[in-house]
């Protein structure tokens, strides 16, 4: 029987992305200026206000009122009338040195014994619906809401946008899970004062339906653009005005939006946050390279689907062991705990060697701080950044590194493809 899936997302300018936002902007500068920083940061936002705390182990200082008001003016909030703004918001600092007690059971004289910087258990998924290997719901959400970025910034065709959006698409699959068409979308949008609200929430309607959704359509592969139809059913601001938003309507915080970051709800999530942590925390680094994982293996074509776990014990480096899920989809003859003895082998789960195999000690996580850690496209940029007594540095920096595509031969190697 066919069957409904729902993914959503939310905007760079929604509350706890902007404190994801912080916390990572945070963590690329320690990391520019220390390589070797231990890092955890929490951002709390709420009206005129910016609240940092956490833990750090770095060589480095960082002038964190500058990083935090450069966050927040380029996601857009710089208008009085937001109660939330770049240059006029308080920001208190709570930031203290990190635990020795934890400190000891991560570092070692040898890098490559460094343990885990926590406990836990970490899950990394891909399917071949889509060309990123991405859930198909969550995808489309994500594509939402950074067009609708774009138009707020283009400020030509949708001028009234502010910064904080949510969207939400359904999808309806067929028995053999394959997505047959589009059944709902809701995109929730913050927008400038209108006098007449009958008026306004026709105006928002009509421009979301006929200019956003086109242009996020027009981006699609020929098969996507199929899943939309006439009989969407369209959910466009469905309280009525959304003018009170962002910090001013809702108390942001890191790491609250984690099924954002990941699979929409597909595949499954350990519970640990990603911003604010630096690699040597495996909820952020093994969560990412549970994602290589699979990614390489539906993409070698081990399977059409999977989910691979690994767990760890704070201070040790070799991890608790290796799930593999290929929901019945596994076109190599063999059991999923048989693959998973094979990726043990084929991938170094140690933190050393996510943090080496992937690159993890550069400054290159403010770019996955919103519309998904995974998914994204790899990329090489360069990156500046200025230091507290104003020196300035370029870094050359690879983004996204879990998304290559760069073991897919030593997979069909190892399974005989």
């Amino acid at each position: 029987m066919p069957y409904l899936f729902t993914s959503e997302s939310v905007s760079e300018g929604h509350p706890d992305k902007v404190a994801d936002q912080i916390s990572d902007a945070l963590i690329d500068n320690f990391l520019a200026w220390d390589a070797d920083s231990k890092v955890a940061c929490e951002t709390l936002v709420t009206t005129g206000l910016v609240v940092l705390a956490g833990e750090v182990k770095s060589n480095t200082y960082l002038d964190v009122q500058r990083i935090a008001r450069e966050v927040i003016t380029k996601i857009g909030y710089t208008k009085a009338e937001y109660m939330f703004e770049a240059s006029s918001c308080g920001i208190i600092s709570a930031i203290h040195e990190q635990s020795a007690d934890i400190n000891q059971g991560v570092d070692r004289k040898e890098k490559q014994e460094q343990g885990a910087g926590d406990q836990g258990m970490m899950f990394g998924y891909a399917t071949s619906e889509t060309a990123n290997y991405m859930p198909l719901a969550l995808d489309l959400a994500h594509k939402i809401l950074i067009e609708l970025a774009a138009l707020r910034r283009e400020n030509s065709a949708i001028s009234y946008l502010r910064p904080d959006a949510k969207s939400q698409v359904t999808i309806e699959y067929s028995d053999d899970h394959k997505p047959v068409r589009i059944d709902a979308i809701v995109v929730s949008t913050q927008h400038d004062d209108f006098a007449d609200e009958k008026a306004m929430q026709e105006k928002i309607s009509a421009d979301i339906i006929n200019i956003l959704i086109p242009r996020v359509k027009a981006k699609l592969k020929p098969e996507l653009q199929g899943l939309f139809n006439n009989d969407i059913k369209y959910h466009i601001n469905p309280t009525g005005k959304f003018v009170i938003g962002g910090p001013h309507g809702d108390t942001g915080l890191t790491g609250r939006k984690i099924i954002v970051d990941t699979y929409g709800g597909k595949g499954g999530h350990g519970g640990g946050a990603f911003s604010g942590k630096d690699p040597s925390k495996v909820d952020r680094s093994a969560a990412y390279a549970t994602r290589h994982i699979a990614k390489n293996l539906v993409a070698a074509g081990v399977c059409d689907e999977v989910l691979v776990q690994v767990s760890y014990a704070i201070g040790v480096k070799d991890p608790m062991g290796i799930y593999v899920n290929t929901y019945n989809s596994s076109k190599v003859g063999i059991n999923d705990g048989e693959i998973a003895k094979k990726v043990a082998e084929i991938f170094d789960m140690t933190p050393y060697g996510i943090e080496t195999r992937l690159k993890l000690r550069n400054p290159m996580y403010s770019e996955t701080a919103a519309y998904g850690h995974m998914g994204r496209e790899y990329e090489v940029v360069k990156k500046q950044f200025e230091g507290a007594g104003g020196e300035k540095k370029e870094i050359e920096v690879e983004l996204f590194t879990w998304e290559k595509l760069d073991y897919v031969e030593k997979v069909k190697a190892a399974f005989g493809i």
